[in-house]
């Protein structure tokens, strides 16, 4: 087999089996790989420390999927690593496959797949490949997803940036059988939303915020909520089924507003107000106004993709918190996420204590959570836990 060879005392997070191998580790390469060809890494001293796949064009030169010299790398492979991630959520997490039940069926690194994402919306399934490598191995991951679960369509979703990042020519598109033509209705917690398949954010809707989404509902009774970028209206939907005094719900996309108005009418919500503003710019006309929140939630966007951007991303982060801490009442309930992989727990922790001072309000953390529990994290790899929901109690 063709091998990368690690320059020295550079094979410890491998041996404990970390799945991206940056180009800055590597010595040398033998053999003269492709892009989707299997390598074996080995240490300074030629000694085996992982199996994975080459992609000359990405900083992540090897993503490791195997640590067991005696691994056959085969078809099979691939297939055993599907069946054990269709397996965790179908017998562990008790996820159903009912038409209008939507969950993540493979989240990258957290299921030793890195470089892709399954998931499945009733009996369709969206897939986003963020590596060039794997991609390579689109047949027998698309056939094996046909033989275990039978879906009516498959479609393929790719983000510019990754595809920039990877070299990796691929288009959005239906790669398995068909689309229905009307959105998919999916229910969580007996809220109805709308889901594109083929147009919406990320594989279609944001399922990691589902068990932060529920949680509101907890806080939300009889209050008046703000939800800041509130995409097709996660946040402010389950806010309004909770009884909530006023919601507001605001976003910068006109077209994310529509459909967040279509999920308030499939749901027989009409006390919810929708504006599209900047969110900086919608917190500081509250300031200007003195308008007071009981509860506000913040779900921004990624501020950064890069190492090099993660200081503007905190200054970014610092700002905003800033601002929504002022909007509170004298006692609030403040929900603030990053899913800003780069930016880590403890780093945003520390930006929201410096907000907590610069708006002059004690601020108490109630709870640190992740993304829902079919996004697993892998224990060798804690840049996979990117989703970050601080629930935050306010004097």
């Amino acid at each position: 087999m063709k091998s990368v060879i690690l320059k020295s005392k550079r094979s410890a997070p491998f041996r404990n089996r970390h799945p991206w191998l940056f180009s800055g580790a590597i010595d040398r390469v033998m053999g003269n790989p492709a892009p989707g060809d299997w390598v074996a890494v080995l240490d300074d001293t030629k000694s085996f420390v992982a199996y994975g796949l080459f992609n000359p064009h990405s900083q992540i030169r090897v993503r490791l999927y195997s640590f067991d010299e005696k691994d056959i790398i085969s078809d099979e492979f691939w297939q055993d690593k599907i069946h054990n991630s269709i397996a965790l959520r179908a017998n562990i997490l008790n996820f159903k496959p009912l038409p209008d039940n939507a969950y993540r069926l493979i989240n990258s690194e957290g299921d030793g797949l890195s470089g892709l994402t399954v998931d499945r919306y009733g009996n369709y399934l969206c897939v986003q490949f963020t590596s060039l490598a794997l991609y390579h191995y689109q047949e027998i991951i698309l056939s094996s997803l046909k033989e275990a679960l039978n879906p009516r369509g498959i479609v393929i979703r790719t983000e510019a940036d990754i595809l920039q990042e990877e070299n990796l020519e691929l288009k959005d598109g239906t790669v398995f059988g068909s689309l229905p033509e009307e959105p998919v209705v999916i229910s969580e917690n007996c809220v109805l939303f709308e889901t594109n398949l083929a147009t919406g954010q990320k594989t279609g809707f944001y399922l990691d915020q589902r068990a932060n989404r529920i949680l509101l509902e907890s806080f939300a009774s009889g209050k008046t909520v703000l939800d800041l970028c509130t995409y097709t209206g996660g946040f402010a939907l389950h806010a309004a089924k909770a009884g909530a005094k006023e919601v507001i719900a605001v976003d910068v996309s006109a077209s994310a507003l529509e459909i967040a108005k279509r999920n308030a009418e499939l749901n027989h919500f009409t006390d919810i107000e929708f504006i599209k503003s900047d969110m900086f710019k919608y917190l500081d006309k509250c300031l200007s106004d003195s308008r007071k929140f009981d509860v506000i939630i913040l779900d921004p966007p990624k501020m950064t993709h890069s190492k090099g951007s993660v200081n503007n991303a905190l200054m970014g982060y610092l700002k905003l918190n800033t601002a929504a801490l002022k909007c509170l009442n004298p006692v609030g309930i403040l929900f603030t996420c990053s899913c800003s992989g780069r930016v880590s727990r403890e780093d945003f922790l520390s930006t929201l204590n410096r907000a907590s001072v610069q708006a002059n309000r004690a601020l108490q953390i109630l709870e640190v959570r992740g993304a829902d529990i079919d996004h697993p994290v892998s224990s060798a790899c804690p840049e996979s836990e990117y989703l970050k929901c601080v629930v935050c109690y306010v004097q």
